[in-house]
């Protein structure tokens, strides 16, 4: 019995050591979010506003803001992600240009104005009530702003070709550029949302919302889109199952030394 259960607990660790080892391999480091809570946005970066004139954050950010970085012709999860800001907008309970502002910026420089202002009036059109014109910004830069305000954020993403790798989530950031709050996912709850601008207005920063569904997705370059992540999962379900096991081997083995007692 004890050799058996040793076997076994060898074989979970071994395979739950190879889960890691291909999610490593399958999982570039160079993209993810690292965290930058209570670090800042620098406000003098220069982007092109949807007319194509050159406008600096720190014009455009007078309030709370929620930051969402994409790009404009993702096949994958960016159309969704926007979606997903625009549906938790219209159901927050919250006035747009008065209580929060969002500026969506392209971190690929191949995007034009042009393309960011069609986008712009796609989903303002999209909102039942009124929704001003400058409350959300769709932007883009150069190189050197992008490379910025993703590294103030912490956003690290890779080229795939044509597309590129990179994590689905929200920024929020106070006025004066700090950042307050990351909600990860392409759906988000208006309490939350409503919860971290109330903190951003307030200069506070708060825990992560959400961490689990970028964790769970990656990009599958051969199908174009984000996929559920099976290595992420498995590794997750191993180590739970592993967990388990070893309890359950722990109580039984309590409960037959009080019988032989």
């Amino acid at each position: 019995m004890v050799k058996s259960t040793l076997t076994i607990l060898l074989l979970l660790v071994a395979l739950s050591g190879h889960v890691a080892m291909s999610r490593a391999a399958i999982d570039p480091v160079e993209v993810g979010v690292d965290e930058h809570l209570g670090g800042y946005v620098p406000l003098d970066l220069n982007f092109y506003a949807e007319s194509g004139d050159t406008v600096q954050l720190a014009d455009l950010m007078k309030m709370p803001t929620v930051l969402v970085l994409v790009y404009y012709t993702c096949p994958g999860i960016c159309s969704p992600l926007l979606n997903g800001v625009a549906e938790v907008l219209e159901k927050m309970n919250a006035e747009p240009g008065k209580d929060y502002e969002v500026i969506t910026i392209s971190f690929d420089t191949r995007d034009k104005p042009s393309v960011a202002g069609k986008k712009k009036v796609n989903y303002l059109k999209s909102f039942k009530r009124p929704f001003p014109d400058d409350a959300w910004r769709f932007l883009t830069g150069d190189s050197l702003s992008i490379a910025r305000i993703t590294d103030a954020v912490g956003f690290r993403y890779k080229r795939q070709g044509n597309d590129f790798t990179h994590p689905g989530l929200i920024t929020v950031l106070a006025p004066d550029g700090k950042i307050s709050r990351y909600l990860y996912g392409i759906t988000f709850l208006p309490f939350d949302l409503k919860m971290a601008l109330v903190e951003a207005s307030q200069g506070r920063t708060g825990p992560t919302i959400s961490k689990l569904l970028m964790y769970c997705f990656s990009y599958d370059p051969a199908g174009r889109k984000y996929a559920l992540n099976i290595v992420h999962i498995g590794g997750a379900v191993i180590l739970a199952l592993l967990a388990i096991f070893v309890s359950y081997v722990l109580m039984t083995t309590r409960v037959r030394h009080k019988t032989a007692r």
